[in-house]
Order: structure tokens, then C-alpha cells, then sequence
């Protein structure tokens, strides 16, 4: 079951959610508008599996920054959000979407315990100029159902604070 707008508010007042800075003008119906942070990696070579991938830091200045298509980039959000109680979701807007933005194309569920800044996957059809800390997607907080849920306490990025690039070459040593 997806939360409402009243029911985040709520939950986020009993410490349930945790939304940090939290602004109530960013609610929808069933969801919050988290936005980008200032900051952005963009994929500098080939990219190998085995190994660690070369990226290049950007900072997203007032004047904005063009995505170009056929690149993948990463931000983070600028918001910390996370939950003990609920399953987030993160997910692009519509409204973007509309733009030619794919946001969070392969990895938009967290996962319960998680409480941090997250790490972004950007990519367009068509140049689209981004600015610093625009609303860029939604979270939103689903209720579980079955036994007592685990927390996800070993996560590999769940200690970043800025957009990380993918550990997968670890996994192929």
C-alpha cells in the first residue's frame, strides 16, 4: 500500500520517514518531489565491469547544465531520505519524462533501514538542460506485508552522501 500525502506528513512527524530538509510544498497526492543536488558525475571512457569506472566531477552552476543522449551520468539527491518502517521508491516525474529525462532507470527501490542521500542514474533522448536543486523525481513510501522485515544494514552504498559510481567490478575479482 503507497502512502498519501497526509499519511507521509504524518509518519514524517512521528520520525517514521525521514526527510532532511523536508518542505510540505514539495507533497503530491502520493508522493515528495525530491530534487538534485549541485554536483554530477559523467562517464569519462568505456566502461568495463571489471573495472572501477572513471568519472568526471561536474558542479551544476546557476547558468544550468546540458545532459547530452548517450551518456549516463549520476547525481544524488539533495535531500537524505530513508525510512525504518516503509519501502521508498524512487522514481522520475512525468513532467520531465516528457522532456526526454530517464530517471532511476534500473534501481528505484530502497530498501528498509536506509537513510541517506541517493545516488541518481540520469540519461536523455535529446539535450536537456538541468539546474541545482530543481525538483528532478518523486519518492515515494510503501507499507510492506508478511513477517517482520529485515533492514538493510550492510549496504555497499549506503554510506555515500554524494552520487557513487557502481562496486560491480568487485564482485568479478
Amino acid at each position: 500500500m503507497i502512502l498519501t500525502k497526509h499519511e507521509i506528513i504524518k509518519q514524517y512527524k512521528k520520525h517514521k520517514i525521514q526527510i532532511e530538509p523536508f518542505d510540505e510544498r514539495l507533497l503530491n497526492p502520493n508522493s515528495y518531489n525530491y530534487r538534485i543536488n549541485d554536483e554530477i558525475l559523467e562517464f569519462e571512457n568505456l566502461i568495463d565491469a571489471k573495472e572501477k569506472c572513471k568519472v568526471r566531477k561536474i558542479k551544476i552552476t546557476s547558468d544550468g547544465f546540458i545532459l547530452k543522449p548517450n551518456k549516463l551520468y549520476l547525481a544524488s539527491t539533495y535531500e537524505k531520505i530513508g525510512s525504518d518502517k516503509y519501502v521508498t521508491q524512487l522514481i522520475g516525474r512525468s513532467s520531465l519524462g516528457r522532456l526526454g529525462l530517464f530517471l532511476q532507470i534500473t534501481a528505484p527501490l530502497g530498501h528498509i533501514g536506509t537513510y541517506h542521500n541517493w545516488t541518481l542514474e540520469l540519461t536523455v533522448v535529446q539535450p536537456l538542460k538541468i539546474y541545482p536543486f530543481m525538483k528532478i523525481g518523486q519518492v515515494t513510501f510503501w507499507k510492506t506485508k508478511g513477517g517482520k522485515s529485515l533492514t538493510y544494514n550492510k549496504g555497499e552504498y549506503k554510506k555515500y552522501e554524494n552520487a557513487e559510481v557502481s562496486k560491480f567490478y568487485k564482485e568479478l575479482k
